[in-house]
């Protein structure tokens, strides 16, 4: 069974292909994460947030993810980070076009 991570937070940019270009190396590195599948970034410049939706092999792989990546970020400066853990019901998903594996 796959999980999905959502992640979001605050931030004061960059977005756009600013934010594509500053974060590319870190997309890179995303990719040989544990257990890591695949990733939806998302950003919203009007409220400044960003964030992803991850999803992963299985619920220890996400969950030791987002411990790193909630260190990473603190050191960024951004300690509220909203994230939550789900597991996916694939057969659902399937139905409604979803890709998991």
């Amino acid at each position: 069974m796959a999980y999905v991570l959502q992640v979001d937070f605050k931030m004061n940019g960059p977005f756009g292909d600013e934010m594509a270009a500053e974060f590319s190396g870190l997309a890179r590195s995303i990719n040989e994460e544990e257990g890591f599948m695949w990733k939806i970034w998302t950003e919203n410049s009007d409220t400044n947030e960003a964030g992803g939706i991850y999803i992963f092999e299985t619920k220890d792989t996400a969950e030791k993810y987002l411990d790193m990546h909630s260190k990473r970020l603190a050191s960024f400066g951004i300690s509220d980070v909203n994230a939550k853990i789900f597991a996916i019901n694939s057969k659902l998903t399937e139905i409604t076009k979803g890709k998991v594996k």
